[in-house]
């Protein structure tokens, strides 16, 4: 689907256009969201650019990601999508300028993407372009990542709390430990994804500075684009942070699992020493020799359930003595 985005007023206006069909006059924004073959080829007559294949978009090397061919900037970075579901995942998403304008290539929906239509929609500058269209998207994808990093935060905490009030109280089968298990899973990968689309706009980001130095880009975007790069890196070393956390909470949670499960062995163990010696005596005085003298004494019987009471309770009385229970 072609959706092209032209000024109008004070908004930008959104159109849809079918392939084999002319773009709008003075268009700075083309969204190509899972574009046919169809539209590639439309794209690539009227714009004179090459639109990357989504195979050739998922390709890892920077030299792939980040390039300049024909007059036209290529920039591919990972974005994340279904940040708020149970299976987050990322997507590669192309940013090719050309002249003034900006051309998408995506084939998923990032929210950032949601953010910056609605934004423009209601308003934006009247001397909008593909490059102010283009920070407006940036600036999202990092205020989103903020924001999935803050929640993950505050996850990681309330995750914390469960441990270690857990491992007060003692392991219970009302209180097992799966639902932390997932949730530190999750956190965590949920971290990696938000790290990886940090990294991926880093590297965007210092292209973009790198080739707009021969260029006279307004001072203020300049100026905005190097706060980017600021907010990338602290929010990295946040995610550097939050993956620490992460991974200390899961030794932590292991840890605790462990330690109780050894205190149950424990007491399994402690029970079969202190029932060993009653259990010797009841066997010595079952077994059925005629020459026991014991069996003949009137208080045989008493004396072995004495003897065995006393092989129980002072094993367990030392025990206790020495803090093994």
């Amino acid at each position: 689907m072609l959706s092209v985005y032209t000024p109008s007023g004070t908004v930008l206006e959104r159109k849809t256009v079918e392939a084999e069909t002319s773009f709008p006059e003075g268009s700075v924004w083309i969204d190509m969201f899972a574009p046919t073959a169809a539209e590639d080829r439309m794209v690539e007559r009227v714009l004179g650019v090459s639109i990357p294949t989504r195979e050739e978009m998922q390709e890892i090397e920077v030299t792939s990601r980040l390039y300049s061919e024909n007059g036209a900037r290529y920039m591919t970075a990972t974005l994340m999508c279904q940040s708020d579901t149970e299976s987050p995942k990322t997507t590669a998403v192309t940013f090719i300028l050309a002249g003034h304008r900006l051309i998408t290539v995506r084939y998923d929906e990032p929210k950032p993407f949601t953010i910056v239509n609605n934004k423009l929609a209601r308003a934006c500058s009247p001397a909008v372009t593909g490059e102010t269209v283009m920070m407006d998207i940036f600036d999202a994808v990092i205020d989103r990542a903020a924001d999935i990093l803050e929640k993950v935060a505050a996850d990681v905490d309330n995750l914390s709390h469960q441990i270690f009030d857990r491992a007060e109280s003692g392991f219970t089968r009302q209180q097992p430990y799966n639902d932390i298990f997932l949730g530190i899973g999750r956190r965590g990968d949920l971290t990696s994804k938000v790290r990886e689309s940090l990294v991926s706009i880093g590297r965007l980001l210092l292209f973009v500075q790198n080739e707009v130095e021969g260029e006279k880009w307004p001072k203020d975007q300049r100026a905005h684009l190097k706060g980017m790069q600021r907010d990338v890196g602290s929010l990295s070393d946040h995610a550097t942070y939050l993956s620490n956390k992460i991974q200390f909470l899961l030794d932590a949670v292991l840890g605790v699992v462990s330690l109780q499960q050894n205190n149950i062995i424990k007491i399994f163990s402690v029970a079969a020493v202190v029932f060993m010696p009653p259990t010797l005596v009841a066997s010595i005085y079952g077994m059925n020799f005629k020459a026991m003298p014991e069996l003949e004494w009137s208080f045989g019987y008493p004396m072995a359930i004495v003897l065995m009471i006393l092989a129980a309770v002072l094993p367990y009385l030392f025990f206790k003595w020495r803090k093994w229970l």
